[in-house]
């Protein structure tokens, strides 16, 4: 079995098209729902290796945890006063941090 839910546009980086593919499929025997990657390039068309497949004797627990996600979760917090470099503040054994001036 075999069946496309839906596509997301991820990106495009150096000619080559990410799309993110939902679909319900059969794989050695057993159905699952495969979220996965699809490149298209002048040298390769189809799915990667980046994705994930849900069991179907698994997927009411992982509809029930999408489902969960509110509009409110999915909205970034205030910047707070983070540090321009992300090194700074990760001092190494040793080290010691030099004060901004």
């Amino acid at each position: 079995m075999e069946k496309d839910i839906g596509k997301i546009k991820k990106g495009e980086y150096q000619g080559t098209v990410t799309e993110i593919v939902v679909g319900v499929r059969e794989y050695n025997g057993r159905v699952g729902v495969d979220i996965r990657e699809f490149a298209s390039s002048e040298k390769y068309t189809g799915p990667t290796k980046k994705g994930l497949r849900i069991p179907a004797e698994n997927f009411k627990d992982f509809k029930k945890m999408i489902n969960s996600i509110t509009d409110e979760d999915l909205v970034a917090s205030e910047p707070s006063e983070a540090p321009a470099n992300k090194s700074a503040g990760k001092s190494k054994p040793g080290q010691e941090e030099l004060p901004d001036y």
